[in-house]
């Protein structure tokens, strides 16, 4: 008999776990019989012992397969499974766009995504934006959207890697959610569960990002690639930068707008424009669905710019019941908040460097994200036009638009903003992208 005290002892004194071990654990953690002050044990020792690659691959299936795995065959798609990851910053709008253009581009992508917490942002908080955008549809009408549109970005539901959910609550107050082998089968219990054909991670680095240092990212980058695969899923994984906000809003109406725009082809920061053309390239190299990385971008080009990609958006918004003209009329939809005023340096300069997290914290300040999992939201607020590292700023030309439901906050976000920017009197070196590239 295996008794949950047992493994957290091996763990702990240094041993390696058998899959067995681990899927008794987990599924201790599924049905309750196994304690929170088990799970913060393990968890714990964990982080001192950390795992070996068969471990780590072993834990992400068992919390995978606590729960539903979702399996497409009978839908007989004609094109590949495929689906990205985030490790989450600040302006990351990517997904907004990326589910469309892979879509239009005869993939599938079921996307279960979360809601922001801290300095990142949510893709279901920036979609709750839209009037009537439904998050959680059933499981049949989920399936008739993937196959109807191509792609779908909905919460994850109670049948999904539950063993997920009451693991990650304990980790959170044991102060054990840094641990990368945690991380990865928290990540990936998810995300395998999709029944993936592939799949492509992006890990952030920099000021706005999880793991900050570059020699974290990059390990939990590859620890991510080397279990995936290890479970059966190709997998990829791109280092990307977030030593400054990505996009040109940060927000949750404003992020959309951005996106909106982007697919209609109105307006597209070049920096979005990269990271998003580098990771949709990776999953349609990695799908099958592209032989390399130019005609990949030589197609996802086309469906942006004939319109497909802004079209099987606003299907999706549509199908997930939001209003069937959202990609025309936008603007009527999308809440606008009271107060919009830019925000500008107390001198003249270059900007050399932006505390990402520190602007992050702003828009949660003024409303636009949650500093506790219950804290509501006001999806009016944000920034927009914010101003890039090597970009001149003055009294004219502003650090960032501030968007604030009253003066009050509009100030609080300014002092926030102003006190997270440095600035010099010579254009900064150009900080790259991409990072690296990542493979099993």
């Amino acid at each position: 008999m295996l008794l949950p005290q047992e493994i957290i002892r091996k763990k702990r004194d240094g041993h390696v776990l058998s899959a067995d071990e681990i899927s008794h654990f987990i599924r201790g953690i599924t049905d309750n019989s196994v304690s929170e002050g088990q799970i913060a044990a393990l968890a714990m020792a964990v982080w001192f012992r950390d795992m070996t690659l068969p471990e780590r691959v072993a834990l992400t299936l068992a919390m995978r397969d606590s729960g539903t795995v979702l399996n497409w065959q009978d839908l007989q798609l004609n094109g590949p499974v495929v689906d990205k990851h985030s490790t989450g910053g600040v302006g990351d709008v990517t997904s907004l766009m990326l589910g469309p253009m892979i879509a239009a581009c005869g993939g599938y992508v079921p996307m279960i995504s979360g809601r922001g917490l801290g300095h990142t942002g949510g893709t279901l908080d920036k979609l709750e934006a839209i009037p009537g955008f439904d998050i959680f549809p059933d499981d049949q009408r989920f399936r008739q959207i993937i196959r109807d549109t191509g792609v779908a970005i909905i919460g994850q539901t109670r049948s999904l890697a539950p063993a997920d959910q009451r693991f990650y609550a304990t980790r959170d107050i044991s102060a054990t959610v840094d641990s990368i082998p945690l991380i990865t089968a928290s990540i990936l219990a998810k995300k395998l569960a999709e029944g993936l054909d592939a799949l492509v991670m992006d890990v952030k680095v920099g000021s706005g990002a999880f793991m900050p240092d570059y020699a974290q990212s990059e390990l939990l980058a590859s620890a991510i690639v080397g279990v995936a695969n290890g479970a059966g899923c190709k997998t990829t994984a791109l280092l990307t930068d977030m030593s400054q906000v990505l996009a040109g809003s940060a927000g949750n109406a404003t992020e959309v707008r951005e996106a909106v725009r982007f697919l209609r082809g109105d307006e597209r920061n070049p920096r979005l424009l990269e990271v998003t053309l580098a990771l949709c390239s990776e999953m349609l190299v990695s799908s099958g669905l592209a032989a390399d990385d130019s005609s990949a971008r030589t197609r996802l080009l086309q469906v942006l710019d004939n319109g497909r990609a802004a079209e099987v958006f606003g299907r999706m918004v549509a199908e997930q019941r939001g209003p069937a003209d959202f990609i025309e009329y936008y603007d009527r939809y999308l809440p606008a908040a009271p107060i919009v005023k830019p925000v500008f340096a107390v001198t003249s300069g270059y900007l050399k460097a932006m505390d990402t997290r520190a602007i992050g914290m702003a828009v949660v300040r003024l409303g636009g994200g949650r500093q506790r999992a219950s804290d509501g939201i006001d999806y009016r607020v944000g920034l927009t036009e914010v101003a890039e590292l090597g970009q001149a700023v003055d009294a004219h030309r502003p650090l960032a638009i501030i968007h604030a439901a009253d003066e009050d906050s509009w100030q609080l976000a300014a002092e926030h903003i102003t006190a997270a920017i440095s600035l010099s009197d010579q254009p900064a070196k150009e900080i790259p992208l991409i990072y690296r590239r990542i493979s099993e």
